[in-house]
């Protein structure tokens, strides 16, 4: 009876640990949840002492404390670990604040980020600055990026948009305000088209002009249509567009003018204020002007098309240099973005303030979009497995870059988007001429009944 017993209890203890192992693979945020926290949170109050030792993350103690210490306990004074704060679990990981000691900066913990990590055991430790003598600690239990959940909280604004999730597990928002123009390179099946539409129907949702350069025939940004405000489908169609932009900036800064009572004759270049100091009454609506496949706008056949090509690039270059102040933002994709392509392609790339880099064929294209910002995330953005649409590495010119990936969304739903917020599209009328024709939804069957069926089904 005692043999039955035993076996049983082992039967029991393996299915267990046979069904965590598999959770931890197919449900990590479960897993996470009610078997990776507790032995972490045990793992961390248990060794947070020498574990900080261990990295170099300890200084002696004031002499005042040494005195005490001696006078009190009699035992040897050891080093004294940063202060720690309240551990704070969260659905993807834990949350801990630091009180570094004199004599150290935040580097010192993000250097010895990976020992932590495996110390603890969990996925990643990303350190985050506070303020002055305070960092946090944010651990994360599980690889976010393997099946990307965006947080039930999301903080956004007018031109706003939460388009990726970070690999510490928090989202990231596509702020125009803060950077106004992005390129984003990508090689094909990268992930690049989805990180475009999850941009634009996020964008949709707000009161914003949506313009498409789409030279590859409409085929990226045709499903949009009926929320798109202008849209382009060949280098012959975008030579005539682009003016147009322009005059509108031109006139915004016309406008700026006449209210701020700046002498009509300023050149737009000596104007700092913007649109967002007008009235709400009299500012015009924002305007974001996507870009796909950049190259087609470069590359040229003849002298007749370098002509246009010419003239194209150097409407672009002022809209990225002028644009921002005028409530226009610029949005550039594209497979590659060198100096191959031809006059003032550098010269617009450095215009381009945000970077975002998804999986590319070699490493001269991860150099064109991050190397003169972030040198060291170039060989993230080389690391980038083809069997993760989606993934990219993401920069600013501040230097700072992490891993995002974007959510997956079919084209059917953005389309689906685009049209229930096409009212929202305000109304540009130097646009108007270029508004692609939408058009009407094909009924399904004839009668009192028949509903309407969307064209992308």
């Amino acid at each position: 009876m005692t043999d039955l017993v035993t076996w049983a209890e082992l039967g029991g203890s393996l299915a267990a640990i046979g069904g965590a192992v598999y959770a931890r693979h197919a449900y990590p945020a479960a897993y996470w949840s009610t078997v990776g926290l507790p032995l972490s949170v045990a793992r961390l109050l248990a060794s947070y002492s020498s574990t900080m030792d261990a990295c170099g993350l300890t200084v002696q103690p004031s002499r005042w404390r040494a005195l005490a210490v001696r006078a009190t306990t009699r035992r040897e004074v050891r080093p004294v670990p940063p202060r720690r704060g309240i551990i704070r679990p969260t659905t993807t990981g834990l949350r801990m604040r630091l009180r570094l000691a004199p004599g150290q900066e935040p580097t010192d913990v993000a250097a010895s980020a990976e020992r932590l990590r495996h110390a603890w055991g969990v996925h990643a430790v990303h350190v985050r600055d506070i303020k002055p003598g305070v960092v946090e600690l944010r651990l994360v239990g599980f690889d976010v990026l393997r099946k990307v959940r965006m947080p039930r909280r999301l903080n956004g604004g007018p031109l706003q948009v939460p388009v990726a999730l970070r690999e510490d597990a928090t989202a990231f928002v596509r702020d125009y305000r803060t950077v106004p123009h992005e390129l984003v390179l990508g090689a094909t099946l990268s992930g690049k088209s989805m990180y475009l539409r999850n941009l634009l129907t996020g964008l949709a949702a707000q009161p914003v002009a949506l313009v498409g350069l789409d030279c590859k025939r409409g085929v990226e940004l045709a499903p949009f249509a009926s929320r798109l405000s202008a849209l382009a489908t060949d280098p012959d169609q975008a030579a005539e567009l682009l003016p147009v932009l322009v005059k509108e900036m031109e006139d915004r800064y016309d406008l700026i003018k006449a209210r701020q009572g700046i002498a009509p004759g300023t050149p737009e270049e000596l104007i700092t204020s913007d649109i967002w100091g007008l009235p709400e009454d009299e500012r015009p609506a924002p305007i974001v002007l996507f870009i796909d496949e950049v190259a087609e706008l470069f590359l040229v056949a003849t002298r007749k098309e370098e002509e246009r090509r010419d003239e194209m690039v150097t409407r672009l270059i002022r809209l990225a240099q002028l644009g921002r102040a005028a409530g226009l933002y610029l949005e550039v994709c594209g497979q590659r973005f060198g100096a191959e392509l031809g006059k003032g392609a550098t010269m617009l790339r450095a215009q381009l303030t945000g970077r975002v880099c998804h999986r590319v064929n070699d490493e001269a294209s991860a150099k064109m979009a991050l190397g003169d910002i972030a040198p060291e995330a170039v060989l993230a953005a080389c690391a980038i497995a083809p069997e993760l649409p989606g993934l990219a590495v993401v920069g600013d010119t501040s230097g700072g870059w992490s891993r995002i990936r974007t959510p997956y969304l079919s084209l059917a739903d953005a389309a689906a988007t685009c049209r229930a917020t096409a009212h929202l599209a305000p109304d540009v009328p130097a646009l108007d001429p270029f508004r692609p024709y939408v058009p009407p939804m094909p009924v399904e069957a004839s009668g009192p009944g028949a509903t309407a069926r969307p064209v992308t089904e």
